[in-house]
């Protein structure tokens, strides 16, 4: 990959994963993930978009978990790469924002630029959305779920956090994103 470098391969120490983190309020949640990926074997790293880094999750906190910088903007031609080259990625939270410009190839962040080149490298890619039940009935989501659907990207469930009858909101659950990329 341009940025990150060529393509992934498990190393010694196991698989890399780029994780891909959205704003969007479960964000905070992201440890659960990360955790729950280095169980099964998975090396980590974290890109997250410019708005998510502004405070949708403790970027701090992640660093300490994956030993290595949460990534939000691309890095100048003489600076090391951060992380090798993915062999799979996940995006969770995923939002509307994010999912459409990713369907419509609108690199305009390194999160996107991100995945864009992993479906134009073949590196699978599980995506959870987060996206409120309004915005998911909007035609140009409906039509990008299917064009990324198309290029082989695997969905969970879509999310919305709308309390139940009961008044809690539901888990956002994490791990499904790891169980679509064991999904053969």
């Amino acid at each position: 990959m341009s940025e990150q470098g060529g393509s992934g391969s498990a190393g010694p120490a196991g698989p890399f994963l780029y994780v891909v983190v959205c704003a969007a309020g479960v964000a905070d949640g992201v440890g659960g993930l990360i955790d729950a990926a280095r169980e099964r074997g998975w090396q980590v790293g974290v890109i997250a978009t410019p708005v998510a880094l502004g405070g949708f999750f403790d970027a701090a906190a992640v660093e300490e978990r994956t030993g290595r910088p949460v990534r939000s903007a691309w890095r100048t031609p003489n600076d090391p790469r951060p992380f090798p080259a993915p062999d799979a990625v996940v995006v969770a939270p995923a939002t509307f924002n994010t999912i459409n410009k990713w369907a419509a190839g609108l690199a305009d962040t390194l999160a996107v630029a991100t995945l864009c080149e992993a479906c134009g490298l073949g590196v699978p890619v599980a995506v959870l959305p987060c996206v409120a039940d309004a915005l998911a009935t909007h035609p140009a989501y409906r039509e990008s779920l299917a064009r990324l659907r198309g290029m082989g990207v695997r969905f969970g469930d879509p999310y919305t956090g709308d309390a139940g009858e009961d008044g809690d909101r539901p888990e956002f659950g994490w791990e499904r994103a790891l169980d679509l990329l064991e999904r053969r």
